[in-house]
């Protein structure tokens, strides 16, 4: 078990010791119970997802994407409000971690897969606001094709691609999720391959004409990543039972 408060404090130390330039509140959107004996994760706070983590009996929901975003409307209406009294009725806290789980060295999205695929020299990559949120590392030279074999394995997903660099690469820039449209900072970087999670009608091209590798392995299966690893942390440090979420979504 742990205190609610314990727990933010926790998350704010860990994730974000300073404040990102961010879509969205990122820590705790919803106050629930005050002690907590079981953490449900997963990449958002969906209907369906919520209903799961009552199933559970979760006194705490940790996600990528809340309930709250900058563009939203504010009245709480249809879902939101569905899901927000949902929380409400079983006393179940939501913390959303949006770029820092993006962003964290360790943790991330980003940094944590570039780390499992054993690729070196990470560096950070793609600033966003004063925060970078990527990642570019080196590989051992390897041919295009096991390099999306080993991306597909290890995201669990099937790569949309645009391959238009060279037959052996040995450099990769890596932004999760919706990040397609950053394929031109990869470009200026100089990197063979840039993965992240969506894709684009124009992104064909741009490929091409600048001779570059795109793999878009799905933006629900690359943000995945942190949130996973986040448990496991948790898990680790704070002998709280952890279950993960898994609702696939196949964009």
């Amino acid at each position: 078990m742990i205190l609610l408060t314990d727990l933010v404090h926790a998350l704010q130390q860990l994730l974000t010791p300073e404040e990102f330039s961010d879509y969205c509140p990122n820590g705790l959107q919803v106050e629930g119970k005050g002690e907590v004996k079981k953490i449900a994760f997963a990449v958002s706070a969906s209907l369906a997802t919520l209903q799961e983590a009552v199933r559970l009996q979760a006194d705490a929901l940790i996600v990528h994407h809340g309930l709250f975003w900058s563009k939203d409307p504010y009245p709480l209406v249809g879902p939101k409000k569905k899901k927000i009294e949902l929380l409400m009725q079983h006393g179940i806290s939501l913390l959303a971690y949006h770029l820092p789980l993006d962003a964290h060295p360790h943790l991330g999205n980003n940094w944590r897969a570039a780390l499992d695929l054993g690729f070196s020299q990470l560096e950070p990559f793609l600033l966003q606001g004063h925060k970078y949120i990527g990642v570019k590392a080196k590989m051992t030279p390897r041919q295009i094709s096991t390099l999306k074999q080993q991306l597909e394995t290890y995201y669990g997903h099937p790569a949309h691609v645009a391959l238009g660099g060279k037959s052996e690469v040995s450099s990769i820039a890596l932004v999760s999720g919706g990040a397609h449209n950053h394929i031109d900072a990869a470009i200026e970087e100089g990197v063979d391959c840039y993965v992240t999670g969506s894709f684009d009608e124009r992104i064909w091209d741009l490929s091409h004409e600048n001779k570059i590798h795109f793999l878009a392995l799905g933006h629900y299966s690359t943000e995945r990543v942190g949130v996973r690893a986040l448990a496991q942390e948790l898990q680790k440090k704070h002998q709280v039972p952890c279950e993960w979420i898994e609702l696939f979504n196949p964009f």
